[in-house]
């Protein structure tokens, strides 16, 4: 308990550095005047004193110091107690522990067992230090935690269990270190560097994703998942960690972003790094490193895929960990991006961070590790091109998506959303964050930029940078919006229009061309649902509204599990001016979770789900998943009776919480005729009395 580790299962030591623990120690003898008692610790193969993977230590006076200590506590005649220190940099990981009686020099040391030790964010000389009690329960101990999904404007909350102290999962993170390609190439090595939070998070970063080092989990981002399991419909860490180490290393198929952030979080908090799960919503990914993610179009404003290599996603989710930056200095302390999802290779693997936070406010990219691929991500622009078919390109004026907003993560011991945006960055158009734009133009590409929105272009494929004043597209005469005329619901047809309105004392003509596409988080298409033009006369500032239905029956073959759509309107207005217009639809569904009585450890109570069938049909062969760690053994499968059309029902089961304190319970409705309808709710379970 004094060490944070009694939820660790099994019988096994398990403990912190830099902190004391205590060995009773039974003696076929008394020792005599000269003898003492001397300790051999190991961890990991070819263990030295050199690399601090062995320490030598006898029993002697207390040692304020950067060495193992033991110091006697109490003798009897037969029973010693010892009181062991570790170095708050020690090496972490498994130990062996021998001991010998110093008289016995020929004498083999005994081998007394194993134990693991942990880094320890409550010891103020541990680099991972976290000053806070409640952010040390709530980022070290939490077993389970929210990650937000969605779109900006409509921002949903996703249970995830974490598990980090279920049966097995602290040897699989240990494992998951060994089965590094660093440790494979040169394991003594690697171990040696174990003693630090940058080394291991790293290490960590990369082993997460299955890309290059069979890694945990594979990635799949075409919306097929074939041999595999849905990014979807994992609920938790657990089952995808026991999976990875049950089936001898073998990449789990498969995840996306939450997926990697939900299981890198599990394994540095199992190992004792303060980490927590963030969401940044529009993020960009910048391939060519120019700082504007460029997106090409055609006359209908739909994406062209051969010639848009950059990237904005609705959203994407990364952690931050809490440690010193020993190799940066003091004023990056704190948090760290780290990033598991293989977008880009780092030093010849896919792996991102550590990047410390406060350099990606000051501009500071090129700090290690990986400070331009994150800086981009929260600060690039987004930049439309409309792609003529001789060839040209021509700026489109679009106003509709700003990149790095809303960043948020779970608030420290509730369930609300926190907006840490101004970690990241300045607020947008201040004095400030043009100075820090201006700074990591000239880090990166050794050039002045003199303005914030004047951009740094690549030229050509001969990978040259030259200064390109771009000016930004001309505001058009006219502005364009999107507005729903009731809530998108899953199964229901959608019903919104593109309102337009003139912004000058003389008549125009617009003509418009939209489309819609079911697509994936990261805006990839899917398939076209929508596909019309309008030509619409708007009289001296009037406002115009062009309704637009889209029914149940031309999205639902093709939407995929993300429940996104994704509408265009590229308005061509007299004057040859053009105005692209989007909007990032969202389907929203319906289930409740309501605890019928007090949860008590040990006692059962009843669980009670109710959720309707958003269809307009019948459907059958539906199952709710159930699962939350300390509430009940692994997963809970219930088959739910058919359904009538819009039907709202209800389902109940018991749960016997094994656990006490607040607890997650998360259910997942799954059915081949709809994607996944999620909910959560926390339960606070007291102590038996």
């Amino acid at each position: 308990a004094a060490h944070h580790t009694q939820e660790y299962p099994g019988p096994e030591l398990v403990v912190r550095r830099g902190q004391v623990f205590t060995l009773r120690l039974e003696l076929s003898r008394a020792l005599e005047d000269q003898e003492t008692i001397i300790f051999t610790l190991e961890t990991g193969p070819q263990a030295s004193e050199d690399c601090h993977t062995k320490a030598v230590f006898q029993i002697s006076e207390p040692d304020v110091g950067q060495n193992w200590t033991a110091v006697e506590e109490a003798q009897t005649e037969n029973t010693m107690t010892v009181s062991i220190t570790s170095p708050p940099n020690a090496v972490i990981g498994r130990y062996l522990m021998r001991t010998r009686v110093s008289s016995r020099r020929k004498q083999n040391d005994r081998k007394l067992g194993e134990f693991v030790l942990l880094f320890n964010p409550w010891c103020p000389e541990d680099d991972v230090f976290l000053d806070s009690e409640e952010e040390r329960q709530e980022y070290v101990l939490n077993d389970s935690g929210i990650i937000f999904r969605g779109v900006e404007k409509h921002i949903r909350a996703q249970g995830w269990n974490y598990g980090q102290f279920e049966e097995e999962i602290l040897d699989i993170c240990l494992s998951i270190l060994d089965r590094s390609p660093l440790h494979q190439n040169d394991p003594a090595t690697d171990v040696s560097h174990r003693h630090d939070p940058i080394y291991v998070t790293r290490a960590i970063s990369a082993m997460v994703n299955s890309n290059n080092d069979r890694g945990v989990v594979q990635g799949q981002w075409q919306g097929k998942y074939g041999g595999g399991t849905s990014p979807l419909h994992w609920s938790g860490s657990v089952a995808i960690l026991h999976k990875w180490f049950k089936g001898r290393f073998k990449p789990v198929k498969y995840g996306q972003c939450w997926v990697f952030a939900g299981v890198m979080c599990t394994v540095l908090r199992c190992l004792g790094i303060a980490t927590r799960v963030v969401s940044n919503f529009n993020s960009a990914h910048d391939t060519d490193r120019n700082l504007s993610v460029d997106k090409y179009v055609d006359s209908f404003g739909r994406t062209l895929e051969d010639l848009t290599e950059d990237s904005m996603w609705n959203f994407h989710v990364w952690n931050e960990s809490w440690f010193a930056r020993r190799d940066l200095g003091p004023s990056y302390n704190g948090w760290q991006v780290l990033d598991a999802t293989p977008q880009e290779e780092s030093e010849g693997m896919f792996r991102c961070g550590p990047a410390s936070v406060t350099a990606i406010r000051e501009g500071d990219v090129h700090l290690a590790h990986d400070g331009p691929f994150v800086f981009a991500e929260v600060n690039a622009d987004y930049i439309t091109w409309l792609w003529h078919e001789d060839e040209s390109r021509e700026r489109v004026y679009s106003d509709t998506k700003k990149i790095g907003r809303c960043i948020s993560t779970k608030a420290v011991g509730s369930d609300s959303r926190v907006d840490i945006t101004g970690l990241y960055k300045y607020p947008e158009g201040s004095r400030k964050e043009r100075q820090v734009y201006r700074k990591a133009v000239r880090k990166l590409f050794g050039v002045e930029a003199p303005g914030r929105r004047t951009r740094v272009r690549r030229a050509g494929s001969r990978g040259l940078w030259r200064e390109d004043l771009m000016e930004p597209a001309t505001k058009p005469s006219v502005t364009g919006k999107f507005k729903m005329l009731e809530p998108p619901m899953l199964g229901h047809d959608l019903r919104l229009a593109l309102c337009l309105a003139n912004l000058t004392s003389r008549a125009q003509r617009v003509r418009v061309n939209l489309s819609g596409a079911t697509i994936l988080y990261t805006r990839r298409p899917v398939a076209e649902i929508l596909h019309e033009s309008h030509t619409v006369r708007l009289g001296p500032e009037e406002e115009k509204k062009i309704p637009i239905t889209i029914s149940y029956s031309q999205y639902k073959e093709d939407l995929t599990e993300d429940k996104k759509i994704l509408l265009a309107a590229m308005c061509f207005v007299t004057k040859g001016e053009k105005l692209l217009v989007e909007k990032d639809i969202t389907l929203e569904d319906f289930i409740t979770i309501k605890v019928l009585g007090p949860a008590v450890v040990g006692v059962a109570v009843v669980v009670k789900v109710t959720l309707v069938n958003p269809l307009l049909e019948r459907v059958e062969d539906c199952v709710l998943m159930v699962e939350g760690s300390g509430l009940l053994q692994g997963q809970l499968s219930i088959d739910v009776p058919s359904l009538e059309p819009q039907e709202k029902a209800s389902v109940q089961f018991s749960i016997t919480p094994s656990k006490s304190g607040p607890r997650q319970l998360q259910v997942d409705l799954i059915s081949p005729h709809f994607p996944d309808i999620k909910g959560f709710v926390v339960i606070h379970v007291a102590t038996a009395k």
